[in-house]
């Protein structure tokens, strides 16, 4: 069973940043590619970045430039350094991992981007 973490969300005023983790149970190396979504009221769930196990990235129209994703293969955590936040940021951001035809993802952690 892999059961993912995430942390880091909150509050935080246009302009500004946070940095989400997302701790995995056991080696992320295992995996094809582990991600961020964002899912905000009313929308799906869209992808947000995603970096691969042999480090390519790709990102969103709307990350690029200002978010960036990476990955530590020791603490078995993907990060999503996000800067100059806007409030169409706001969103319930999400981990996912890609293992074979599996995914799975974590509980969501909270990003409000407001003055």
């Amino acid at each position: 069973q892999v059961q993912l973490v995430e942390s880091g969300g909150g509050l935080v005023q246009p302009g500004g940043s946070l940095r989400l983790s997302c701790e995995a149970s056991g080696s992320i190396s295992r995996f094809n590619a582990m991600g961020w979504y964002r899912q905000a009221p009313g929308n799906q769930r869209d992808l947000v970045a995603r970096v691969t196990n042999g480090g390519s990235t790709y990102y969103a129209d709307s990350a690029k430039g200002r978010f960036t994703i990476s990955r530590d293969n020791v603490k078995n955590t993907v990060y999503l350094q996000m800067n100059s936040l806007k409030p169409e940021d706001t969103a319930v951001y999400y981990c996912n991992a890609e293992w074979g035809f599996r995914n799975f993802w974590g509980q969501g952690t909270q990003v409000t981007v407001s003055s």
